[in-house]
């Protein structure tokens, strides 16, 4: 199926500059906001505490929801309306993990019984505690990490048949990683270093397809991470399933580019690269364009139909799938005519 007329040609490398000035505002701008807000929402899974979700018989002010919680000491507490306003349930989160569901669920019962004067349906409680949603938050960072350098390995030997140099890079990175993780290095700021050296060692190595990939990959997480906290979203397992998904669907965009390039460096030789490159994102935009479009209408569905629990989850995989859209053709390929100007 065509869904652009064959031979067209947009002049996407003549954007290069106007790009990358637009993706490192998103960046900054998400990094600032991390910053402001001292790192992610994190929410239950990550941080530890008390999710509980309950549904009243008839529509109860917030406040008197607050009231009866604070005779409770579960430590610092948030309630906030979950679904249709006329269904009446609420999420209460609480900072303090609790001891037991069974106590906690009587406790809650009979304390908002009291304070609301309506009766209610306690339909779940999730508990956390501080040292599991501190390993959960370590094992997600690594969970990406490995991720990308096992894609390294892949991009490098499959478009510059480099396989065992980009293993063993990866390997010796990936070890380094767990012994330092091992000794309680903060992981936010090993993460970051191990990506900075792997860059560095893509550039010395001379592995440019595979630079152009975990660039634009980071730059996806960067921004939707960014987003979330821009936006104060909760960050949670879901969320880190999400930014997974993300990276595989823009490296599959990526790929498909990258696929092109190598045939049209291989068959049109005489083709300067700015004008090789763009002819190659040309000819395989339709199908990028209607992989996505397809793929998006299924997320905003799941977005707007699939109910509160999903939502986060929808959300993040709509900005990821749009930003990673983007990325691959103007942030990948590109890349690969910059690394040629240097």
């Amino acid at each position: 199926m065509q869904f652009i007329k064959p031979g067209i040609n947009i002049d996407f490398t003549g954007k290069m500059t106007k790009a990358f000035a637009f993706s490192i505002t998103l960046i900054l701008i998400g990094i600032i906001s991390l910053i402001v807000h001292h790192g992610p929402n994190y929410g239950i899974d990550f941080a530890g505490g008390t999710l509980v979700q309950v549904k009243f018989t008839k529509t109860v002010p917030i406040q008197s929801i607050r009231t009866g919680l604070n005779k409770l000491g579960l430590g610092t507490s948030s309630v906030q309306s979950f679904g249709p306003k006329e269904n009446d349930e609420f999420i209460i989160r609480t900072s303090k993990p609790a001891t037991g569901n069974s106590e906690l669920s009587k406790s809650i019962h009979d304390v908002l019984t009291k304070s609301t004067g309506a009766s209610l349906d306690i339909r779940r409680i999730e508990m956390v505690g501080p040292q599991v949603g501190k390993d959960l938050r370590k094992k997600a960072l690594l969970a990406m990490f490995y991720s990308l350098l096992f894609i390294t390995i892949y991009i490098s030997g499959r478009f510059e048949l480099k396989w065992m140099l980009s293993g063993v890079m990866a390997g010796a990175l990936m070890t380094a990683v767990y012994f330092l993780s091992i000794l309680n290095v903060s992981m936010p700021m090993l993460i970051a270093a191990a990506l900075l050296v792997t860059l560095i060692l893509f550039w010395f190595l001379k592995l440019k397809f595979a630079m152009g990939a975990i660039v634009a990959l980071i730059h996806d997480v960067t921004i939707t991470v960014g987003v979330f906290s821009v936006l104060n979203l909760k960050f949670s397992l879901p969320i880190i399933a999400a930014l997974l998904t993300i990276i595989g669907y823009s490296l599959n965009d990526t790929i498909i580019v990258f696929d092109r390039i190598r045939e049209n460096i291989k068959n049109k030789r005489k083709i300067p690269l700015p004008e090789l490159i763009n002819r190659s994102i040309n000819e395989t935009l339709s199908r990028t364009i209607l992989t996505s479009a397809t793929t998006l209408f299924v997320l905003f569905a799941l977005f707007f139909l699939g109910g509160e629990i999903i939502h986060n989850f929808a959300f993040a995989m709509i900005v990821g799938i749009g930003i990673g859209t983007y990325s691959s053709i103007f942030i990948a390929s590109p890349i690969l005519l910059a690394w040629r100007d240097k």
